[in-house]
């Protein structure tokens, strides 16, 4: 299926602060990272990819148009996915990741607005977010081709009239046919001759005295 790049706007990061904001060991644990679509119509989505940079685990709502004579919902399509096994340690921190529509949660057609939210329980790292973001919509499909009815049918080959049988003149499928044998036998006979010259009076590789005195 093919996808189409949506031009998106992402806003700056609102972080929840976890613990005493009046002492060192308040530290955010939650990021609130905001995208819209401006001037873009409710779309389908297809396909989020980012660059991680030390995030753990990752939510996604989207904000989907339902009429309008209805206010658009928001709705938790994607809870809690993990990005780093160990929130301690390394692996998956700084990682490519792609997500396509058949990950999420619910339906994600309709969409007018994303909400990514960022968790990192881990004291180790100072700071986490996602970069490179690019959301993806579901491209138009292709026209299905069309062919002409005598193209996708064609008709069968019509048989030539049997001009030759008709003037009198041999058939020449036949007569190939018996070209072929005839020259087939005549391979046969040329092969079946000696090329050793036998004399007059030679008997199983010797000679008979008694031929020779009469000659």
């Amino acid at each position: 299926m093919s996808r189409v790049l949506v031009p998106c706007h992402v806003k700056g990061t609102v972080a929840l602060q976890v613990g005493d904001v009046r002492t060192s060991q308040g530290r955010p644990g939650v990021l609130v990272i905001d995208v819209t679509f401006p001037n873009v119509a409710p779309f389908e989505l297809q396909e989020i990819t980012f660059k991680n940079y030390y995030t753990a685990f990752l939510s996604i709502r989207v904000r989907q148009y339902s009429s309008i004579h209805t206010q658009a919902k928001w709705v938790t399509c994607l809870r809690d996915y993990c990005l780093m096994p160990d929130p301690h340690s390394e692996e998956g921190a700084q990682e490519y990741v792609s997500l396509s529509k058949h990950q999420m949660l619910c339906d994600v057609a309709r969409v007018l607005e994303l909400r990514l939210i960022l968790r990192q329980p881990s004291p180790l790292w100072l700071s986490f977010t996602v970069e490179e973001l690019q959301v993806y919509q579901q491209g138009a499909k292709s026209p299905s081709m069309t062919f002409p009815k005598w193209l996708s049918h064609p008709a069968p080959c019509e048989q030539p009239a049997p001009l030759l049988e008709e003037q009198g003149l041999p058939d020449p499928s036949r007569v190939s046919s018996e070209v072929q044998q005839m020259w087939a036998l005549t391979e046969m006979v040329r092969a079946s001759r000696t090329s050793r010259r036998i004399g007059r009076f030679d008997v199983d590789g010797c000679y008979d005295l008694n031929l020779l005195s009469y000659t």
